[in-house]
């Protein structure tokens, strides 16, 4: 039997297109396949995004539940504000009806102030016066009081001229028997040129000591410069030891000297500074008058930043209650016509003068001690 003979090209040739069928449908298919997934993609990202925006919503809601929240405070708040308000209202009306009764009371007040304002000018005018005249006397009573102070220094320097007289007197003969000597050479035609040196240099020293007793005193009584100067406080006690000693020698009082080997030096006016020790003394002086033991006591010490000057006699002492009167001017307790109670007064002014301090006690065992206290040089040189 014969099998007869295919040819296969032909056979291909009819399946092509079938093929090429499939090919379109699978790149079709790819193509949607393609499609889904950037469909399924979208999604996706949709889906997130709606994720976020319900994790949003969420948030939101929350918030707007505290805002609500807040909202119903608030609320209540305002409830409670607007009930005070009303009665804040209230009160600011019954206030504005107050305010309207006291400007009517103001403007009648203002009338009755207008009348005291021109009363009130014209007291000013009198206080301007007044004042200036206050002024005027204030100046005048300055004026006295310094030129008390002087008189009280020339009543102090009548005082020692009983003894600087006696001060006087020993250099006057002295020159008086050192120039006789002298004469008496001539005369006799002795013509010793070197003892009539001598007597006239003997002499020319007795008128040096005169004029030196003489210059002290002047410049005592002068009216003391408002100057200040480093001075020695141990000079100025004996500077106004040297004008009192002939009167404290007649009296017999024995005077004792303690002063610093330091030498303390102080910042003030050395003729004010000699005044309060010559007032000081003077007033021992007369403590000591009637007393069985006359004893005076000086000593001059370092204590601390300051400078001690101590006044101590033997006398009846101060009585009970006076410490502070003391110090008051025209305070005495002596007799009528023995003094004028204004030694202690100028010393405590002159004391306050410069910046120091003055007291007085008892002393154990003995009569009134007076310790001044000034301020010490801060510049003073160490040992």
């Amino acid at each position: 039997m014969a099998v007869a003979k295919t040819n296969p090209r032909p056979a291909r040739a009819r399946g092509a297109p079938n093929v090429n069928r499939k090919d379109d449908s699978l790149a079709q298919l790819r193509a949607q396949i393609r499609s889904l997934e950037i469909r399924v993609h979208k999604g996706e990202e949709r889906r997130r995004a709606l994720l976020h925006i319900m994790g949003d919503l969420n948030v939101s809601n929350k918030r707007l539940s505290e805002q609500r929240k807040a909202m119903l405070h608030i609320l209540v708040d305002y409830e409670q504000d607007r009930r005070r308000l009303a009665g804040q209202t209230e009160r600011l009306d019954n206030s504005r009806r107050a305010l309207i009764h006291i400007l009517q009371d103001s403007h009648k007040s203002n009338v009755r102030l207008e009348e005291s304002r021109k009363a009130m000018i014209h007291i000013m005018g009198d206080l301007r016066n007044t004042t200036e005249e206050i002024q005027h006397r204030e100046h005048e009573l300055r004026d006295k009081q310094e030129q008390l102070v002087q008189a009280g220094k020339l009543a102090t320097l009548g005082e020692l001229t009983t003894g600087v007289a006696h001060e006087l007197n020993n250099p006057l003969n002295n020159i008086g028997l050192y120039i006789g000597n002298a004469c008496d050479q001539i005369d006799l035609g002795v013509f010793d040129r070197e003892k009539i040196r001598v007597d006239l240099d003997n002499a020319i020293q007795q008128v040096r000591k005169a004029t030196e007793i003489i210059t002290h005193l002047r410049t005592f009584g002068r009216a003391a410069k408002a100057s200040s100067e480093p001075i020695s406080i141990n000079v100025v006690v004996r500077r106004a030891l040297s004008l009192l000693q002939e009167q404290l020698r007649i009296r017999q009082i024995h005077t004792n000297l303690y002063l610093s080997d330091d030498d303390p030096v102080v910042i003030g006016n050395p003729i004010q500074l000699e005044q309060v020790v010559i007032n000081l003394l003077t007033n021992a002086r007369d403590a000591l008058t009637n007393a069985p033991r006359k004893e005076l006591h000086l000593s001059t010490r370092y204590s601390g930043d300051e400078i001690e000057l101590e006044v101590v006699d033997t006398g009846p002492g101060i009585h009970p209650g006076l410490e502070q009167r003391i110090f008051d001017p025209f305070f005495t307790t002596k007799e009528v016509g023995a003094g004028t109670g204004l030694g202690l007064s100028i010393t405590y002014g002159i004391i306050q003068e410069h910046g120091g301090s003055i007291s007085v006690r008892n002393a154990p065992g003995a009569g009134a001690a007076f310790l001044v206290r000034l301020p010490m040089v801060e510049d003073r040189t160490s040992e």
